[in-house]
């Protein structure tokens, strides 16, 4: 049986909200939902076009002039219904690609002033990705309405998963700092401080 594409479903739950453009749902991505559900811009709008040719959506052509003619989807009952059945159905185990941590599984190739390096980096991300959250949090915060009750468990959940990273690279530096020089690498050996910066460098 072939896998459903889970973005039909999150661009069906978005016009749960009102009758958006292909433009419009790009713009959502981009401010709340790609933080966590991640599609190209491109897929966009061959899902449209599915969710009209399937009745899950209606398609209204609105003329601006001067302008391209706006396709503006809004969901019909039976796109709703499919949405709820969805909806109904357990998650799918999580299942990630963290591109740090294999770096960091096979560091010892490049040694340990690379993955130092990368683990900054990512630690660097995350510290973002909490002013970011902080910032959502205080926006949707100012609403009193239902969904952003909603909205709000998922910006929390991002904020435990930057602050759980930041610890980790905290750790990893720390353990990284004690560590000798991979056997592969040539970098000469750096005396790294418990942040795993490099103290000669200072």
């Amino acid at each position: 049986m072939p896998r459903e594409n889970k973005t039909k479903f999150a661009v069906l739950g978005l016009l749960t909200y009102g009758s958006l453009s292909g433009y419009d749902i790009r713009r959502i991505y981009a401010e709340s939902l790609g933080n966590f559900w991640s599609e190209s811009y491109g897929h966009i709008y061959p899902i449209l076009k599915r969710l009209h040719d399937e009745g899950l959506a209606t398609r209204e052509v609105r003329r601006q002039a001067g302008r391209p003619d706006r396709h503006v989807y809004t969901i019909t009952d039976k796109g709703r219904d499919e949405l709820h059945r969805w909806l109904a159905q357990p998650a799918e185990p999580l299942k990630e690609r963290i591109e740090v941590l294999l770096k960091v599984f096979h560091g010892w190739e490049m040694g340990r002033y690379t993955v130092v390096e990368h683990v900054k980096a990512f630690r660097a991300e995350h510290e973002e990705l909490l002013r970011r959250y902080a910032h959502y949090e205080e926006d949707l915060s100012r609403h009193d309405d239902a969904p952003a009750a909603y909205w709000l468990l998922t910006v929390g959940c991002g904020q435990h998963v930057s602050r759980a990273y930041i610890a980790w690279c905290d750790d990893a530096l720390a353990t990284l700092a004690r560590l000798p020089v991979g056997p592969r690498a040539g970098e000469e050996s750096l005396q790294l401080d418990e942040h795993g910066h490099d103290e000669e460098a200072r």
